[in-house]
C-alpha cells in the first residue's frame, strides 16, 4: 500500500445509507482509516438488496470498501470507556443522526470537544439543524420532493423522483469536501469545529436555476420528460434499433447539428434563433430529428452526430453497461469477492483521480465487527476486557 494522502487520519463512521457513508468512503479512498461502527446486529443499509448469503446488499459493499468494520452499542450504560478511546484516538467523526441522538449518545460536538479539543464533527441530516424541521427525519425522496424536483421530473402526470439518489449522494460530496477544508483549516490553526451538511441544502443547490428562473421571471415549468427547459435538440430520440440522447447548445453546435440531420433550414428560422427560442419551439427540432434517426441504426447516427462533435450518446441498457469499451478502458468498476456473493461485486471506482496522489481500493467491505477486537486492542483494551464488554452486549 502507498503513502496515501490522507494516511494518519482516523475518521469514525456512525453514518447510515448513503449520505454518510459516502462521506467516509472518499476519505477511506484516500487513505483515511475509516471505522464504521454499527449497531450489534448491524445497521439497516447493511442488507438493502442483498446479494450475499449473510445479507449484505451492493450499496453497502461500495460505500464501505476500505473501512473497518465495528460493532457498538453506544447507548449502552457500559460504552461510556469505549466510546473515550475512540474520540480520544481519532480526528474526525462522521455522523447522519438527529441532534437529539447525537445528544443522547455523545456524539454532539460539545460532548466530543470535552474529550478531543480538535476534533471535526461531520453532520449531516436531512433538513439541517436549526429551524422548524430540524427535528424531522427524512430520506432522498423527501427533499427530491420538497426541492421541486419531483414536480418537473418524468412527463405530465403524477410527480417522479429520479431513480439515483442525488441528494444523499451530493450531501456526501458537500460533506467530504467541507471535511477536507476543516482538516486543511485546523492543519494551519490547530482548531477543530463542525462541518454542517444537509439533504435540504443540496436539494436547493441542484435546483437553484430552476427555482430562480420561476422566482425572477414568473415562468412556470412542468413536466415534459426528456425535453430539455432551455435549449434544444435536448431530448431523447428513437433510431431504428434503438434510442439515442443528444444535447445541443449554442448557435455552432446548433448549426453542426442541422447540416448533420439535414436541417439547413432551421439555421435562420426566427424560431431557431437562439437556445431558449429553439427550446419553446422544440417540435420543430423533434420532428427534424425524428425524421433523420429513425431511418439509420443507432450506431450510424451516433457515428454521424459524433463526426461533427453534437454531444450524444445511446440509452443503455444495465448490461450494456458493463460491455461499453470507455468504461472498460478507464476501470471505471473494481471486480472484488466477498465472502457469500456468488460472483465478485462490481465497486464503482473513486470518480476523482488524481496525477500524483491517486486513491486506491485496498480492501472490501467488512463483515459485522470484522475489526472490533483489532480495534479496541489498539485502543489498549486486553482480551479478557474484550469479552467482558461482549457479554455486556456493548459489543
Amino acid at each position: 500500500m502507498t503513502n496515501l494522502p490522507l494516511t494518519g487520519i482516523r475518521v469514525l463512521d456512525f453514518g447510515r445509507f448513503i449520505a454518510g457513508p459516502y462521506c467516509g468512503t472518499l476519505l477511506a479512498d484516500f487513505g483515511a482509516e475509516v471505522i464504521r461502527i454499527e449497531r450489534r446486529d448491524g445497521g439497516e443499509d447493511r442488507r438493502v438488496a442483498p446479494i450475499a448469503e449473510t445479507g449484505e446488499g451492493p450499496m453497502f459493499l461500495n460505500l464501505n470498501r476500505n473501512k473497518k468494520g465495528f460493532t457498538l452499542d453506544p447507548s449502552h450504560p457500559e460504552s461510556s470507556e469505549i466510546k473515550r478511546r475512540l474520540i480520544e484516538s481519532s480526528d474526525v467523526v462522521i455522523a447522519n443522526l438527529p441532534m437529539d441522538v447525537l445528544k443522547r449518545l455523545g456524539l454532539d460536538y460539545e460532548s466530543l470537544v470535552q474529550i478531543k479539543p480538535d476534533i471535526i464533527l461531520t453532520r449531516i441530516s436531512t433538513f439541517g439543524h436549526e429551524g422548524p424541521y430540524r427535528d424531522r427525519v427524512g430520506f432522498d425522496p423527501v427533499i427530491q420532493a420538497m426541492s421541486g424536483a419531483m414536480t418537473l421530473t418524468g412527463f405530465p402526470g403524477p410527480p417522479v423522483k429520479g431513480v439515483v439518489n442525488f441528494e444523499d449522494f451530493g450531501t456526501a460530496l458537500h460533506a467530504a469536501f467541507g471535511t477536507m477544508v476543516a482538516l486543511f483549516e485546523r492543519q494551519r490553526t490547530g482548531r477543530g469545529q463542525i462541518v454542517d451538511a444537509s439533504l435540504l441544502s443540496t436539494g436547493i443547490m441542484f435546483m437553484q436555476t430552476l427555482l430562480a428562473e420561476r422566482y425572477v421571471t414568473g415562468v412556470l415549468r412542468g413536466q415534459q420528460g426528456n425535453t430539455g427547459y432551455h435549449a434544444s435538440p435536448s431530448d431523447v430520440y428513437q433510431t431504428g434499433d434503438g434510442w439515442i440522447v443528444v444535447h445541443v447548445i449554442g448557435g455552432a453546435m446548433f448549426r453542426r447539428w442541422a447540416k448533420v440531420v439535414g436541417a439547413e433550414h432551421l439555421i435562420d428560422d426566427p424560431r431557431c434563433s437562439d437556445d431558449q427560442a429553439r427550446a419553446d419551439n422544440n417540435y420543430l427540432i423533434t420532428g427534424a430529428m425524428n425524421s433523420w434517426a429513425s431511418q439509420l441504426t443507432t450506431a450510424e447516427a451516433i457515428e454521424r452526430l459524433e463526426a461533427e462533435r453534437v454531444p450524444c450518446g445511446k440509452v443503455y441498457s444495465l448490461d450494456e453497461v458493463f460491455a461499453d469499451p470507455q468504461i472498460r478502458a478507464r476501470n471505471l468498476f473494481d471486480f472484488r469477492e466477498f465472502p457469500g456473493c456468488e460472483k465478485a461485486v462490481p465497486l464503482a471506482d473513486t470518480p476523482v483521480r488524481l496525477s500524483e496522489s491517486p486513491a486506491e481500493l485496498r480492501h472490501r467491505a467488512p463483515q459485522l465487527g470484522e475489526h472490533t477486537r483489532e480495534i479496541l486492542i489498539g485502543l489498549g483494551l486486553n482480551d479478557d476486557q474484550i469479552d467482558d464488554y461482549r457479554r455486556m452486549g456493548v459489543i
